[in-house]
């Protein structure tokens, strides 16, 4: 076959792959490290099987995860949120980001069920419900799943999952997941014992065999390294997402609310980083970077308005002004994950690879479970004519998560590329 002949296979290859899987959350989010996610999924062996075909690599066009666009609002120190308190985000919120990160979760319902389901549940025992509910998008990659725990178990917290194979709990309807999940937590952070009956096959284990920790977790931070191994920012990722679901809209009753705010709170940094939200979802970029800037201005300390502003000057195609952004964000806050993960892509996209794989890096040393950065590292190796390498990284990212169809996409794609070893 000539190689005019196999760019096109590769190509379309590569395009009925786009029309079979649609990525959705799976591109900006993780869930937990995975062996086979029982979708049918093509193996690819650790070791790149061939030698690749350079004429034709050259022809083709890699898959990255779009960046990170959710502006952050102003957010509280994560080590101050209690497990216990009032939802900070409705039903309504809660419903429409879950569908804007994943319009078709693996549920066996409804996503307004789901969301009902937290809000009761978590609501008769005094835990914060739209938190709960951010944990358990955490731990499915927004209902997507990937890993051991299948979608008809109705477990949304991966109970009893402990690697190797194994599934965990299973729960006949959604409502019974969500209380076990429930009661889970509440194992951690009471020492009261819960309003129903017990359906959390693993609450009394942790009552009778971890006196250190039962009823004496109170944050949801408190929770890194206790309910996940090692899970060093797993109760600030949590707050994350959280943080990102309650964020306004850009509808007109957000927009009244938001100017309301600013009338009352002239000097409220956290007013005007709230206003600029709404004009960034409006679409109205300007309005939207002259109030990040003010936030900024008005609260040097302030991350959440630099990492704003600099999706809004991605948002204009100011993609200079926007890497300055992050670089300023970044030596403020050295530990802020979506910022170099975001300007990794603008690096890759100036074709400063090594940067970009350099900020990669990072991402995943913060967050070792974030699949498109380990995939993006594959595409900038490609990039740099370092194949094998790129082949490892795509490999270390599908390991991560094998439901990703950029990652699988991917191998798809590079497996097309290689002549057969003799």
């Amino acid at each position: 076959m000539t190689v005019k002949k196999k760019i096109l296979v590769v190509l379309l290859g590569a395009a009925l792959l786009g029309a079979a899987f649609v990525p959705s959350a799976q591109a900006q989010t993780s869930a937990p490290k995975s062996v086979r996610s029982g979708i049918g999924r093509m193996e690819f062996p650790a070791a790149m099987p061939g030698k690749v075909n350079k004429k034709l690599i050259r022809g083709v066009h890699f898959r990255l995860g779009a960046p990170l666009q959710s502006p952050l609002v102003d957010a509280p120190d994560p080590d101050t949120v209690t497990i216990f308190g009032p939802a900070e985000a409705t039903e309504e919120q809660m419903t429409a980001y879950i569908l804007r990160r994943n319009p078709k979760p693996k549920l066996n319902g409804t996503v307004e069920e789901i969301v009902r389901a937290y809000y009761v549940e978590a609501g008769r025992e005094g835990i914060r419900p739209d938190v709960a509910l951010c944990q358990a998008l955490k731990e499915t990659g927004f209902f997507g799943y990937g890993g051991d725990v299948s979608p008809k178990q109705n477990n949304f917290c991966g109970l009893g999952a402990t690697g190797n194979h194994e599934p965990g709990a299973r729960f006949a309807t959604i409502e019974l997941g969500v209380r076990a999940h429930i009661q889970h937590l509440l194992a951690y952070a009471s020492a009261h014992r819960p309003q129903e009956a017990v359906v959390d096959p693993r609450y009394e284990l942790v009552v009778q065999n971890h006196p250190e920790i039962h009823g004496k977790i109170q944050r949801w931070t408190g929770l890194n390294g206790v309910w996940a191994v090692p899970g060093t920012r797993y109760g600030q990722d949590i707050l994350q997402i959280w943080q990102q679901a309650k964020a306004p809209d850009g509808s007109d009753l957000s927009l009244a609310v938001a100017e309301q705010k600013v009338r009352q709170s002239p000097d409220d940094a956290g007013a005007y980083l709230n206003r600029g939200a709404v004009y960034y979802y409006r679409g109205a970029y300007a309005q939207a970077a002259a109030d990040f800037t003010r936030a900024s201005k008005l609260d040097a300390s302030q991350k959440e308005s630099r990492y704003d502003l600099a999706l809004t000057q991605e948002r204009q195609g100011d993609a200079r002004a926007a890497k300055k952004t992050y670089d300023a964000l970044l030596a403020l806050a050295p530990d802020f994950g979506q910022a170099y993960y975001n300007r990794g892509l603008l690096a890759l996209r100036a074709k400063k690879t090594a940067a970009a794989v350099a900020d990669f890096e990072k991402v995943l040393a913060l967050n070792p479970q974030f699949a498109p950065a380990a995939n993006a590292i594959g595409v900038a190796k490609i990039a740099q004519g370092r194949y094998e390498e790129a082949w490892t990284s795509f490999h270390r990212a599908a390991e991560i998560n094998d439901a990703n169809m950029d990652v699988l996409g991917n191998q798809f794609i590079f497996t097309a590329c290689l002549d057969p070893k003799k």
